[in-house]
């Protein structure tokens, strides 16, 4: 889910938005009489079930600057990042605004695609953001986006199979794997669907055996020491023994499913999978059957990452009026607010907490705190690249090509070669 693809055609990135890209439009960006104008192209990376929300969200900005038009392009989480760099690098195709996964912002600024939002109409009310969320816009002291949801993961679990099986929610990997047990005596499913394709599902069995990928205040990689073998244990003995099941591609849709349909009681996921797992016919008539509690811990604590997305400007627009003011309407107070009304999405302003609506999202009641509690990732140019070596790792732990041990020491030698100035 957190993933983009390693590579990707230039001749695909330019095909999907070269017909009306504002960084191509001459006439965008120009004032008419103190007005705004032209084109603002949006790319959004919103799943299935969220994207014609974010579009009609996105064509609101007509309403209020009726000399823009808004071009949304929805693209797949997993082509995006390739996408807008190939775009950016080619000078052409680039979108005019950008929804970025959080670990994608330093990235992107590092290599001079993005525009500082410093002193622009797009910076509104810094300081009623969350500050974890704001601390993923910055890069060497300049801000180059504006924070639009954050999140982290949870256990989403089937409260009437948690029930029959007779077990209680699970506060520990360990018991998960006895809950697994009586899940399979009772109903002959299994207990947990544990995400094997994609790395940022690794983060919460590292933290919670006390671990992290790197201390980035000392320099030093650290996700190679004891912890990170541990880790791979946890997650390997729970396959094993067959309390849960896992996949090597496509785990998002394969877990949705999975959980929904009610063939697993238990998976990790997070509050872009909330209306998705609704839908399914365990919660599509009974939405109280669904639970969410803080991911199960190890041995050393309860811990997960924190996620979530933020919108950045192309440094090559033509429109970077509109884009700044593009940005400053879908992080306003005011669409924060519905969009948390309809997909329970949490806001990253704090004053939108205060909204009775978004209180009283359940959803929100738990993920609040637990993004509270969440372990901010290493906001560094190379943070999105250290997410292939676990995946190239976890795959061959979870099918037994390696031991925990050497996944983890896999891991650490391949940062060493990308962090030249790490230990």
């Amino acid at each position: 889910m957190r993933r983009g693809i390693a590579a990707t055609a230039v001749a695909a990135a330019l095909a999907l938005t070269a017909a009306a890209c504002g960084g191509d439009d001459g006439d965008s960006g120009k004032k008419s009489g103190g007005k705004l104008s032209g084109t603002v192209t949006f790319w959004d990376t919103a799943n299935d079930a969220e994207k014609a929300t974010y579009e009609k969200l996105a064509k609101g900005f007509e309403d209020l600057h009726p000399g823009v038009e808004v071009n949304y392009v929805n693209v797949p989480f997993g082509e995006a990042n390739a996408k807008f760099k190939n775009a950016a690098g080619g000078n052409s195709g680039a979108p005019d605004v950008m929804r970025t996964e959080v670990a994608w912002v330093a990235d992107f600024a590092n290599l001079g695609y993005l525009a500082p939002l410093d002193g622009t109409a797009a910076l509104d009310k810094p300081d009623d953001y969350l500050p974890q969320a704001a601390a993923s816009t910055k890069f060497k002291g300049k801000t180059y986006a504006v924070p639009q949801t954050i999140d982290t993961l949870a256990l989403f679990y089937n409260k009437k199979m948690l029930k029959d099986a007779g077990v209680a929610v699970p506060k520990t990997f360990d018991e998960v794997k006895s809950a697994a047990k009586k899940i399979k005596s009772k109903s002959g499913k299994t207990g947990l669907y544990l995400r094997g394709d994609d790395p940022y599902f690794y983060l919460p069995y590292l933290y919670g055996e006390g671990g992290d990928l790197l201390d980035t205040e000392k320099k030093e990689i650290t996700v190679d020491d004891a912890e990170g073998g541990k880790a791979f244990a946890v997650m390997k003995d729970l396959v094993d023994s067959k309390a849960a099941v896992t996949d090597a591609s496509d785990g998002y849709n394969n877990q949705l499913n999975a959980f929904k349909d009610g063939d697993v009681a238990m998976a990790l996921d997070g509050p872009w999978s909330i209306e998705g797992a609704l839908a399914g016919k365990q919660f599509k008539n009974d939405k109280a059957n669904l639970g969410v509690a803080p991911v199960p811990g190890g041995s050393a604590r309860q811990a997960s990452p924190q996620g979530g997305w933020n919108l950045a400007a192309y440094a090559g627009s033509k429109n970077l009026d509109a884009s700044y003011a593009f940005i400053k309407y879908m992080s306003s107070a005011k669409v924060q607010q519905q969009t948390t009304e309809k997909l329970s999405l949490l806001p990253t302003r704090t004053s939108v907490y205060e909204v009775k609506s978004v209180k009283d999202n359940q959803m929100v009641q738990f993920f609040k705190p637990a993004v509270d509690k969440s372990v901010q990732r290493p906001w560094i140019p190379e943070g999105n690249s250290l997410f292939e070596p676990v995946r190239l790792q976890m795959q061959k732990v979870l099918s037994g090509k390696t031991s925990p041990e050497g996944g983890a020491k896999g891991i650490g030698d391949a940062y060493r070669k990308l962090l030249k100035d790490y230990k």
